[in-house]
């Protein structure tokens, strides 16, 4: 049965054990860091939350009453088993901060983790802590989400803007899809930018997860019915091979700026632009919870990144 309004909170119950151990209001108050009014002014407020007169005050000092001692001896017992819980819940957070499964869309995993991961180590050492100890997983954005949503990851990294159903999130960085293709390719000697339907129409080397997905389902600008879209002219498991498959030739894909921006750097790849196209993204943290990360490696993980540490 739900506790009666007349239960007094556990502050006010140290305020009484206190009271009986130093045998002054005031020594009380230092016990405790309030001040002697402070403390005069809880007992008076738990003597008429449970309608019973716990403390007689005298010019010599302030005495516990009978019903005072015995309420004192009760409170003494739940104040143990308080501090019993808190101790443990302490216990909990700590633990909390020392492992922290992780699930990440490719990009994110490949691309931005490990320097997120290695920073957060970096600032943990210069403060005298201790990083979590970290597992990572890699997936696509979709299965990340279910991840989490499951209890099967902490936290999520995803580079699509699904709907995030039984989930809360934050954006954590920003990137851009590239249409790409080798020096060789016509698209590569054409002055003027494609067209969102010519890339509708083109094969294209695609990750199994579906850069045509995020394309096609998401970008606005882009054909939606399948019309006469074609089929990848290849269909790969990673960024790392769509990458090795159109520096040999197997035709353009549609990557993610950060994956490739060595390869535009040295010239091995050429970025065409597509008319009337934004493919700039947002990445975002995922979890279950409120409206702010989970207390412990999380927040702690989520917050270092958007500090840009």
């Amino acid at each position: 049965m739900p506790l009666s309004a007349r239960m007094p909170e556990l502050s006010a119950l140290e305020v009484l054990s206190a009271i009986a151990r130093t045998g002054s209001l005031s020594a009380a108050g230092r016990e405790i860091g309030l001040t002697q009014q402070a403390v005069s002014a809880r007992l008076t407020s738990i003597e008429a939350q449970t309608g019973v007169r716990l403390v007689t005050r005298t010019t010599r000092g302030s005495h516990l009453t009978a019903a005072g001692e015995v309420v004192a001896e009760w409170a003494d017992q739940m104040l143990e088993v308080a501090r019993r819980v808190d101790a443990g819940l302490a216990s909990l957070r700590m633990q909390s901060r020392k492992r922290l499964k992780v699930v990440a869309s490719q990009t994110i995993a490949e691309q931005l983790l490990p320097r997120w991961l290695v920073s957060l180590q970096a600032s943990a050492i210069r403060r005298g802590s201790s990083a979590p100890e970290v597992t990572l997983s890699a997936t696509d954005s979709e299965g990340a989400m279910t991840a989490v949503r499951g209890g099967d990851a902490d936290v999520g990294f995803i580079e699509i803007p699904a709907a995030l159903s039984g989930l809360r999130g934050r954006v954590i960085g920003h990137d851009e899809l590239v249409v790409v293709v080798p020096p060789d390719h016509k698209w590569a000697r054409r002055s003027q930018p494609i067209t969102a339907a010519e890339l509708h129409r083109t094969p294209l080397v695609s990750r199994r997860s579906g850069w045509r997905y995020l394309l096609g389902g998401v970008v606005p600008g882009l054909p939606q019915g399948d019309g006469d879209r074609v089929d990848e002219s290849l269909e790969l498991s990673s960024a790392a091979s769509v990458r090795a498959a159109v520096l040999a030739g197997a035709g353009p894909a549609v990557m993610s700026r950060l994956a490739v921006a060595d390869d535009l750097m040295h010239g091995r790849l050429r970025a065409i632009p597509v008319a009337d196209l934004d493919l700039r993204r947002e990445l975002r943290a995922i979890w279950v919870g409120g409206r702010t990360p989970p207390a412990g490696a999380v927040r702690d993980l989520v917050s270092h990144i958007t500090s840009g540490r």
